[in-house]
């Protein structure tokens, strides 16, 4: 993974990820979600983490940040110009208000889990544990994280930690 890293609640992701559920024999409650949702959050975090740097999102950049080929990548947006997650040229990407609000949630996610790593459980950062976990974070989980937290404004990285709900 990358020095980027985010999560929207269940109701702002449910035109992206689609979740089975499942009662097992215990009674307990199994969700198994799509790993192609996490697949169009990265991309979305990796577009938001370029712009936050001041940089154009073009596809040669977003390949080199994920680490998958240019064709992966305009297949993607493609696909996120369809779900109108982006605004998609040959030019240009952007991300439409749905994208920008999906990805700055992704980063808000991973730089909170980066941060409670180092400060408060005293590990070294784990960024490919914080980009597994950040996909699954509840809203309400990473309110009550940040605010576990002091509200941080920093990851470990020394980025900017977008505020939530609970920072104001």
């Amino acid at each position: 993974s990358s020095n980027i890293s985010e999560y929207p609640s269940n109701n702002s992701r449910r035109g992206i990820r689609s979740t089975m559920r499942s009662i097992n024999q215990n009674g307990e409650e199994l969700f198994i979600g799509t790993a192609e949702s996490e697949h169009i959050e990265m991309y979305l975090k990796a577009i938001w983490y370029l712009h936050e740097k001041g940089q154009d999102a073009k596809v040669s950049s977003i390949a080199k940040l994920l680490n998958v080929t240019q064709p992966s990548v305009v297949q993607m947006l493609r696909k996120l110009h369809n779900s109108n997650l982006v605004e998609y040229s040959q030019t240009k990407v952007t991300l439409t208000e749905d994208g920008r609000r999906i990805g700055r949630q992704m980063i808000r996610n991973t730089r909170l889990l980066e941060v409670m790593m180092k400060d408060a459980l005293k590990i070294e950062v784990d960024e490919e544990m914080a980009c597994g976990i950040e996909h699954h974070m509840k809203n309400i989980f990473t309110d009550a994280l940040c605010t576990l937290l002091k509200h941080p404004t920093k990851c470990p990285h020394g980025h900017s930690i977008p505020k939530g709900k609970c920072c104001s």
